[in-house]
């Protein structure tokens, strides 16, 4: 089934093509239970502009659910964006994730929920690899592949697409200390930390709560 979405390790387009012609909604348990195509050597690294649309659109969905509850509190500047775990195969990679990012920035934390998250987590097998997406329906999601998680350190790919729900781009042509350089310096790149820019560029956007963030993407 379609999922349009932007890839940790980039796109094939002839994969890209197919999947497209099925525009039915994710459903994560079909998609993990079906297909083990081998993996594919990814080999180019680049961020289109369809690519460019998906994360956009999974951080606004993220923001859209977190804005409801922070009106609930208006006088916390810190906002707290919570996620459930659909992808049991990667609680660890996840919790490091969390962990790694809750200590790089101040402004805004991340915290598992028990149901009704503002994203969600999915595993299975898709030759497309791992990506953030949303299902249609205004929820974000993410997917994380396992051949993926195989050929690349887990706890990079995990922290890596988190990032987009923390509002940054891909940027496959950065160097492995830049954690959105995803899966473009290669599988021997373990780096799971954000740089300084990374952390600056996050703190920055969600400074004051989510007025900033609400701000930023009315430009």
């Amino acid at each position: 089934m379609g999922i349009p979405s932007r890839k940790f390790a980039g796109r094939i387009a002839a994969v890209a093509v197919a999947a497209a012609a099925v525009a039915a909604p994710f459903a994560p348990t079909a998609q993990a239970s079906q297909g083990t195509a081998p993996h594919p050597a990814w080999k180019t690294w680049q961020t289109s502009a369809q690519d460019a649309k998906a994360d956009r659109a999974f951080f606004q969905a993220v923001l859209a659910v977190a804005k409801k509850k922070q009106l609930a509190h208006p006088e916390l500047d810190q906002v707290t964006v919570t996620y459930d775990n659909q992808a049991p195969t990667f609680s660890t990679s996840i919790a490091n994730s969390t962990r790694i990012w809750n200590g790089a920035v101040h402004n805004v934390q991340l915290q598992e929920s028990g149901g009704g998250g503002d994203f969600s987590y999915y595993e299975g097998n898709d030759p497309r690899g791992s990506y953030a997406d949303t299902d249609g329906h205004g929820h974000g999601y993410i997917f994380l592949d396992y051949a993926q998680n195989q050929e690349y350190d887990s706890t990079r790919v995990a922290a890596h697409e988190t990032g987009h729900a923390l509002g940054l781009p891909d940027h496959y042509e950065g160097p492995c200390s830049e954690l959105m350089s995803g899966g473009g310096p290669g599988p021997s790149c373990t780096n799971s930390q954000p740089d300084a820019n990374e952390r600056a560029q996050v703190d920055q956007l969600w400074a004051n709560g989510l007025a900033k963030v609400s701000a930023s993407l009315m430009r």
